[in-house]
């Protein structure tokens, strides 16, 4: 396949999590790749142009390599007490598998995965020298979680299969675990209301 490129106005964190909440929509084949249905993804790529698939790809995975990045500042900043550390490091490694599968799913669909920036360009992005206390850092996190949460079930209305669908929506549920779980750390209460989410 011939090298898709991802425009560099997609770049900048501020660039994708706007991108994504444009309407950003995957194909059935890209869901596919991400779920590791190799033969599902052939049937639906044929039909298809898949530059769109890998521009929309490349959004998610800069946000991914965001979140990564931002639990790295998190656990390096100092201010995070052992058992919240903890959870913030394994959150990071879901964020490390969601970042393979997307980079795997990109590279299938013959595109180039976005480069990962350097930390310090993440801790200027993220105003990371404004972190102060544990509630700081905790609380980027769960804005993080919460463009995630809704850029993925962003895509989730586009797709006429069951099984896509359900790909979406768990990597939809692992973010939401984590604002949850986050939110619930900052002694904040749950959204009043009933389907908060991808609104």
């Amino acid at each position: 396949m011939n090298k898709i490129q991802t425009p560099d106005s997609l770049i900048s964190p501020a660039s994708r999590r706007g991108f994504m909440r444009s309407g950003g929509v995957l194909s059935a084949a890209a869901v596919a790749l991400l779920a590791g249905n190799d033969v599902m993804a052939a049937a639906h790529a044929q039909k298809m142009d898949m530059s769109k698939d890998v521009g929309i790809l490349n959004v998610a995975l800069g946000l991914e390599h965001e979140a990564i990045n931002a639990y790295q500042l998190g656990a390096g900043s100092g201010l995070l007490q052992k058992p919240v550390l903890d959870v913030a490091v394994q959150f990071q490694g879901h964020h490390k598998t969601h970042r393979d599968a997307l980079i795997a799913t990109i590279q299938k669909l013959g595109g180039k995965p976005v480069a990962e920036m350097k930390l310090e360009d993440y801790a200027k992005s993220l105003n990371a020298a404004s972190l102060k206390s544990q509630a700081d850092v905790l609380d980027l996190a769960a804005r993080l979680e919460l463009g995630a949460t809704n850029a993925y079930l962003s895509v989730i209305p586009a797709l006429g299969d069951r099984e896509l669908a359900k790909v979406a929506a768990r990597l939809a549920a692992d973010e939401t675990m984590h604002y949850t779980v986050l939110t619930s750390a900052l002694g904040r209460p749950l959204p009043p209301g009933a389907l908060s989410f991808g609104a």
